[in-house]
């Protein structure tokens, strides 16, 4: 399993690469998979994990309206990729759209998959998660 953590800011160029971060560069040599995640990012999935996710989303039962809406979301959206010979990864345009990317990135490690999100976006994200932490943090009490 590999363990992502941390914040980076990065920038997408005019070809919609972006370099990964050194730190996990080694666990996503073999390819990866981006496809659409909540709140406007993209998420990042080494393969193993993201046959275990694409497993779990495939096994939801299809007759409810929700499931089939997160199998569209996360699935149909999905693409695979290879790291270039400079570790960057080429972002297809329809998911850069999705997460409004254009420049300036923040990519996060979540343990066991990376997050996209425009810069402009994560910050407002974090800074609302930040000054609600005492509520959030009320409602975990069942972990």
């Amino acid at each position: 399993m590999d363990n992502f953590i941390g914040q980076f800011s990065h920038s997408i160029d005019e070809k919609g690469r972006m370099a990964v971060p050194a730190k996990f560069k080694p666990s996503l040599k073999q390819g990866v998979v981006v496809t659409r995640g909540f709140d406007n990012c993209l998420i990042v999935y080494t393969i193993p994990q993201w046959q275990k996710e694409a497993e779990k989303v495939s096994a939801l039962p299809m007759s409810k309206k929700n499931n089939r809406a997160i199998a569209r979301l996360k699935l149909a959206g999905a693409m695979e990729v290879k790291l270039d010979s400079q570790g960057r990864i080429l972002l297809p345009d329809y998911l850069r759209k999705y997460a409004y990317l254009e420049k300036k990135v923040t990519v996060t490690g979540l343990y066991n998959h990376i997050e996209i999100w425009d810069e402009k976006i994560w910050d407002k994200y974090k800074s609302n998660a930040e000054k609600e932490s005492d509520k959030i943090a009320e409602q975990l009490d069942n972990i």
